[in-house]
């Protein structure tokens, strides 16, 4: 079995990572898979790069213009959305021609245009796409929020500076309807949540949609000693650490605001906590004045990119605290529960399908800062008797790299075999 990967990054986001651990997944069980990426960050032989630096180059600028442009020039929703106006060739790889299985992944930035997709989607070859946030089952958004309008046929965007009943969602909206409407694609989603909002959409509608979760690799997320950890990381010994962390802390999605009220609230309501708790945060922050926010004590340690130094941070924590609007899957939580360390986040998306409320974590009422306290003195106190080990295990039986792997390549051999 061959099978091509196609994603837009080798090893940057979270959809990189996931498509690329699933390629070594693969490769370790036998199957010849290679990737074909936009950005390759890696000498690896069998990652290809597509296009010329170049092509590469106008393929990006010449979407996000195409976006600027239709959008009256404004840059508020930027990159909230994508239109795959422009892109690279990968039906004319020897990789793809040679392949069984073409498993798409994050496409978006350039890297396929709905007429490279829709070559793909015709080629007689069996098509996996693996969807890792809302654009596949909406005209241009990659996250809906409270908009339900992809159910039906997506008009009047929020994300457009001039909505209306043939704003650019709609022109993209018809396109994306015409070259899926007898497509030979199965969809797979990384959480049920994201399966529930791929079979309401009006695009997916009739095509299969499977639920396959991201994986986490076992030898990366390691559980080390907490002291141990806080020591290495020049921590607070004596404290009880709060963790907080994503590739950009105050993007609005992640509710960093929401999180900092819900800090004040744990405060104000045990106020013998203000001595006892230290904050610690991980990832970009491209709005500094937010520092000035936090009313206790914390640690900042910028981005991390070593997954050994990620397993220290969680091994270090209490528990580590999403306040995220939506998350299709939700990867620092299992990150962390792999580590020992206690997840709390809100119920209303990805999150749930990850923690089993009061067992492996709390699941807080969706945007309730008084809920996301309440979940935070619950790690300290009654969720500090679960068993460290026991998170762990969790994580290794159900997103552990070979098990994940196993999944897609049974889906893999039953779209071979109908053929």
């Amino acid at each position: 079995m061959r099978v091509l990967i196609v994603n837009t990054s080798e090893q940057i986001g979270g959809a990189a990572v996931a498509a690329n651990r699933l390629m070594e997944a693969l490769r370790a069980a036998g199957v010849t898979a290679e990737m074909a990426v936009m950005h390759k960050q890696s000498d690896k032989p069998y990652v290809i790069q597509v296009g010329s630096r170049l092509r590469r180059k106008w393929a990006f600028l010449s979407e996000r213009l195409g976006i600027w442009i239709s959008n009256r020039f404004s840059r508020k929703y930027l990159f909230k959305v994508s239109t795959a106006s422009a892109g690279l060739s990968v039906t004319s790889l020897p990789a793809f021609q040679e392949a069984d299985i073409i498993h798409l992944n994050w496409v978006n930035q350039g890297m396929l245009s709905l007429k490279e997709i829709d070559r793909i989607l015709h080629c007689g070859k069996p098509v996996v796409w693996t969807m890792h946030d809302m654009w596949e089952c909406t005209a241009i958004c990659h996250h809906a929020y409270q908009c339900r309008r992809f159910e039906t046929q997506c008009q009047h965007c929020p994300y457009l500076r001039v909505p209306g009943t043939n704003d650019l969602s709609v022109r993209v909206f018809r396109k994306k309807q015409q070259l899926l409407q007898d497509a030979k694609v199965h969809f797979v989603a990384v959480s049920s949540w994201l399966q529930q909002k791929a079979m309401q959409s009006r695009l997916l509608s009739g095509l299969p949609v499977s639920v396959i979760p991201n994986t986490l690799s076992m030898k990366d997320f390691t559980m080390y000693p907490a002291a141990e950890s806080r020591k290495i990381c020049h921590l607070p010994s004596d404290k009880k650490i709060i963790l907080f962390g994503a590739a950009r802390i105050d993007d609005p999605i992640k509710g960093f605001p929401l999180f900092l009220k819900s800090l004040d609230r744990l405060v104000s309501v045990h106020p013998e906590l203000a001595s006892q708790i230290h904050l610690v945060l991980f990832g970009h922050m491209k709005q500094s004045e937010w520092f000035r926010k936090i009313t206790v004590p914390y640690t900042y340690m910028g981005s991390v990119n070593s997954t050994d130094r990620l397993s220290r941070l969680y091994a270090s924590a209490d528990v580590l605290v999403s306040a995220s609007y939506y998350e299709t899957f939700g990867q620092t939580l299992i990150e962390a529960q792999a580590c020992g360390c206690l997840p709390v986040s809100f119920g209303n998306s990805g999150q749930s399908g990850i923690i089993r409320h009061l067992e492996n974590g709390y699941l807080a009422d969706y945007l309730s800062e008084e809920s996301l306290a309440e979940g935070i003195w619950w790690a300290f106190t009654e969720g500090a008797a679960i068993p460290k080990a026991s998170l762990r295990e969790y994580v290794k039986q159900k997103y552990d790299i070979a098990v994940v792997a196993s999944a897609y390549q049974e889906l893999y051999t039953n779209l071979m075999r109908i053929r």
